[in-house]
């Protein structure tokens, strides 16, 4: 790890050390924080000011209900002024249409980190799924994929499988991994039963949502409890 800068990357709705720890120590070392909160923002509530954090970064794949080609960056005013970027783009130039290659001038914030032009239909998807998460509130969407995952665990381990979370439920995020010894045909087995999950390393990981029900985790386990012997 360089010693300009610290990176964390953020799973839970918190993390030990919490973020602002992190920050402070960063801080204290005349280190610049970035965040990657790509599996929180959208499913637990993420304050960049409370947090003291000079950048973070996220995307609408996971939990904002986008898609692939989306990627979102906080930086703080302060430290937006004073960094420029490594890369140029088109959109990060003040003036963007003067089309003068003797002169880059970039934004006095942090538009000067955009590069070219986006994918348009990307974000249009994006901001389709974004409309949701807005209305719901994320505070609210939180609770109600807390509860989901924690029924869902309880039924994992009364089917004597055993999922690896933090022992504090307040300390996990909605992603639930069940080592596995073949992840993959797991999942086809699962997906022949219309249960869509995915496989890592070792392991089956189920990420249930505020759209899903409880019904819906009765037939991830009974399904996965149901799978042959590989």
């Amino acid at each position: 790890m360089a010693r300009d800068h610290v990176a964390l990357h953020l799973r839970g709705s918190r993390v030990d050390p919490p973020t602002e720890r992190v920050a402070d120590v960063a801080h204290a070392h005349g280190a610049l924080c970035l965040i990657d909160a790509y599996q929180s923002v959208g499913q637990i509530p993420v304050d960049v000011q409370d947090a003291g954090v000079d950048a973070l970064v996220a995307g609408g794949l996971k939990w904002l209900l986008g898609g692939p080609g989306i990627a979102f960056l906080y930086v703080r005013e302060a430290v937006s002024r004073r960094l420029e970027p490594r890369i140029s783009g088109w959109f990060g130039q003040r003036e963007q249409f003067a089309f003068d290659p003797r002169d880059l001038t970039f934004h006095d914030d942090a538009r000067r980190f955009e590069l070219g032009t986006p994918s348009l239909a990307a974000v249009y998807a994006q901001l389709g799924g974004l409309e949701y998460i807005e209305e719901i509130g994320v505070p609210a969407i939180r609770e109600a994929t807390a509860a989901l995952t924690d029924d869902l665990i309880e039924r994992l381990r009364a089917a004597g499988f055993k999922p690896k979370i933090a022992a504090d439920a307040r300390q996990r995020s909605a992603i639930v991994m069940i080592p596995m010894p073949d992840p993959a045909a797991a999942v086809r087995h699962l997906a022949a039963g219309s249960v869509i999950a995915d496989s890592r390393p070792g392991h089956v990981r189920f990420s249930p949502f505020f759209y899903n029900v409880q019904d819906d985790n009765v037939r991830a386990t009974e399904r996965l409890a149901a799978q042959p012997a590989y």
